[in-house]
């Protein structure tokens, strides 16, 4: 079998705050494999937000290690830290932050321009996941002309247009109406199935959740499998 695409073992993360020391992760072991998908699901405030921006290497632990495609993350450098997250992280949160006064079609390709990828094969790239979400016809059209459920689409391109080892999601339907919702649950199991990319979904949503391979509860600061996948 292939090494894991994340990693994570004896993960731990305190906070202190008024002299009190608060232990929101406690001891964390996770992994996840090409291709495979989890959904992470917890009561506000248990610290779901806190271990996605661990895994991403967007925060650093109190202890643990953080292994992305065999690379402990957090003892690079921001550089390095940076440019192993374009090579082989995409993320999507709640809210699309996608940059305004660009296309869908720059804003796909901001990952790979940063990468140093030329401006030719950037277009082409973009262009052809902004197809696979369903916004092909809308390559040239700004955020602010685009439905929310577009939007967020654009987000998710963005996120998969370097052909990342794993994307880790934040709520990625939490701001948008059922109807769109559902739709962009449906795109998200469809790119999961369709392409050898890990998926991490933080989320409310036990509907959305039961879409991915496994379910977990972050509880008390720990990861108790729930047995609803499917």
């Amino acid at each position: 079998m292939s090494n894991p695409v994340i990693k994570c073992v004896g993960l731990q993360k305190i906070f202190e705050e008024n002299k009190q020391t608060i232990e929101v992760i406690r001891h964390v072991d996770f992994e996840l494999n090409a291709g495979e998908s989890i959904a992470i699901v917890g009561a506000s405030g248990s610290g779901k937000s806190t271990l996605l921006n661990l895994l991403g290497g967007l925060d650093k632990p109190s202890a643990g290690t953080v292994h992305i495609n065999g690379t402990e993350i957090h003892r690079l450098n921001e550089r390095r830290k940076a440019e192993l997250r374009n090579r082989y992280l995409g993320f999507v949160y709640q809210f699309h932050h996608l940059l305004p006064e660009f296309t869908a079609l720059e804003n796909v390709g901001m990952p790979l321009l940063i990468g140093g990828v030329k401006l030719s094969e950037i277009r082409r790239r973009a262009a052809a996941i902004l197809e696979q979400v369903g916004l092909g016809h809308r390559l040239e059209h700004k955020p602010g002309h685009l439905s929310g459920g577009e939007r967020q689409r654009v987000a998710i391109a963005r996120a998969l247009v370097t052909e990342p080892k794993c994307v880790l999601m934040d709520e990625p339907t939490g701001n948008l109406d059922p109807h769109t919702a559902e739709s962009v649950q449906v795109l998200i199991h469809d790119l999961k199935t369709r392409l050898k990319t890990a998926f991490i979904v933080v989320t409310h949503d036990l509907h959305f959740a039961r879409r991915m391979d496994a379910i977990t509860r972050l509880s008390e600061g720990q990861l108790v499998p729930i047995d609803e996948a499917g």
